[in-house]
């Protein structure tokens, strides 16, 4: 039997809609068997591919600011006029079509020519940028550089045995077995070298000589740069407990980590994961997903309260509770023999593998060895530059002056990594563009998704608005009245809005 065909969404916009049906700002169509979508900005009708170019999310229900739209579910912008992926963590452009203004009708017929990047050199442009690290943060630099036509030379070294790719999968879809392989790559293998990004993976940086502008690679000799970039980012923090360095016993952090805990769940009936962080949450909610049991290991008394206060924590308890993980808070592990982990309150967990998602800590050797200035993180101005000419630092090992919260932080997200390495690549080429982007990440536990904006290492007060345990809530974490950072479930739009809220506070 054929498989029933989904009709496309909404009017043909190649017949044309009455101008008096497009009130509102996004109006969703077709042309042919494609999503289109109308959107209008201040006088001006643009359309567009309608689903976002990172998970396809529906732009119809994003937000649109100036010439602008951003995706409700993780925060990708756009520009309307080029559909340029001007924000991360979408990366690809969307297609453009061609509007057309017939009485008063509004007909969308074919696309328009991709239009050519804006971007510039500043007089005195590198003519060679290393950058060191190839997840987030020194994947969107490069990729940036080429988007931005530097014409120099790139040389990206990355310690991992694979090419960047799509980390957030690493601990949710793909670790669950409903993410094909093909889905992790940020850009397919053949790009590096069409792109004339000089990629070397297992790449041991040794030292970084700051006086001669050079960094030492094992085995590879010196590399001079013109402008370096620091991504080191961050490893996983280790158990100093007995067995911890067993075969069965894991940590997540790259394709290859990831790669491993999928053999030892072939077969496996009883996980243990130690710590209950966003990652060893979402890994326990996949490893459920292969109908594994999942037993949770960690100190505090509430999973994630540190971050999301004591009653989102409770719903993250009851929702994996749901789900069939069994939890033992204000409990450590302090040995494991075998498949036998002996907790700190004498009880002893039987496991055929075992997560430790306890945290990770950012890799500062090189930047310490260079002689940059650190505060738990390599200091950064607001141009992301270090405290030495021409090295910038991005993602992970960065701390800024971070203008909403009006502290100097450092965060371990995604999408900040991504926006930092984008923001560092065009300050390299002697932009002078400030890193004010509000931080953003979510994460996903089965089919409950959790956004968060903003940054708040502590608070006075948490206004909920909504109903938590009905998973449809807004939550605002706020410091005398002033809101610093807001969580949600299913608040798309209201999420958006508090990006654009804090973005816009800033500003004045």
């Amino acid at each position: 039997m054929a498989e029933e065909q989904t009709p496309p969404a909404g009017p043909d916009l190649a017949q044309g809609v009455a101008s008096s049906d497009f009130t509102g700002e996004t109006l969703l169509g077709h042309v042919g068997d494609q999503d289109v979508l109308l959107v209008r900005s201040v006088a001006e009708v643009f359309a567009i591919d309608a689903h976002c170019s990172h998970y396809h999310g529906p732009l119809a229900e994003g937000l649109v600011v100036g010439e602008g739209i951003r995706c409700p579910w993780h925060h990708a912008c756009f520009d309307l006029r080029t559909g340029e992926a001007s924000r991360a963590p979408a990366l690809t452009p969307l297609a453009v079509w061609q509007v057309e203004h017939e009485g008063d009708r509004i007909f969308v017929r074919q696309k328009r020519e991709q239009p050519k990047s804006r971007g510039r050199e500043a007089g005195g442009a590198p003519g060679r940028i290393v950058i060191i690290g190839g997840g987030a943060a020194g994947f969107a630099a490069a990729e940036m550089l080429r988007r931005q036509e530097f014409g120099g030379d790139i040389v990206m070294l990355s310690g991992d045995t694979a090419p960047p790719v799509d980390r957030p999968n690493l601990s949710k879809d793909y670790l669950a077995g409903s993410a094909p392989e093909d889905w992790l790559p940020l850009r397919p293998d053949n790009y590096y070298a069409e792109a004339g990004i000089d990629l070397r993976l297992k790449a041991e940086v040794t030292s970084i000589d700051v006086a001669a502008r050079n960094v030492v690679v094992a085995g590879g000799g010196n590399i001079p740069y013109d402008r370096l970039l620091l991504a080191t980012g961050a490893e996983p923090v280790r158990l100093p407990i007995p067995g911890a360095d067993q075969r069965h016993v894991h940590t997540l952090r790259t394709l290859a980590d990831c790669r491993a805990i999928i053999d030892s769940a072939s077969g496996a009936r009883r996980a243990i994961v130690i710590g209950a962080s966003f990652i060893g949450l979402e890994a326990a909610a996949a490893l459920r997903a292969r109908d594994i049991e999942v037993h949770i290991v960690a100190p505090e008394q509430r999973p994630m309260e540190r971050i999301l206060g004591p009653e989102m924590g409770d719903f993250v308890r009851a929702l994996h509770e749901e789900h069939g993980v069994i939890f033992h808070l204000g409990d450590t592990v302090v040995a494991i023999d075998g498949q036998r982990a002996t907790l700190k309150s004498g009880g002893v967990l039987e496991a055929d593998l075992i997560v430790v998602g306890v945290g990770v800590r950012p890799r500062l050797a090189l930047a310490e060895q260079a002689g940059l200035a650190l505060d738990r993180g390599v200091v950064v101005n607001a141009f992301l530059e270090t405290s030495a000419p021409g090295i910038y630092a991005a993602g992970d090992i960065a701390r800024w002056p971070d203008p909403h919260s009006l502290e100097n932080i450092r965060v371990e997200h995604w999408v900040v990594a991504e926006r930092q390495g984008q923001t560092a690549a065009r300050n390299m080429l002697g932009q002078r563009e400030t890193f004010d982007a509000v931080p953003f990440f979510w994460s996903q536990h089965y089919d409950v998704p959790i956004n968060y904006v903003g940054h708040a290492e502590k608070w006075d007060e948490i206004a909920i608005d909504g109903d938590i345990k009905g998973r449809d809530c807004l939550l605002k974490y706020k410091s005398k009245g002033r809101v610093l950072a807001v969580a949600s479930i299913y608040r798309d739009m209201a999420s958006l809005e508090a990006e654009l809220a804090m973005e816009r506070a800033t500003a004045v």
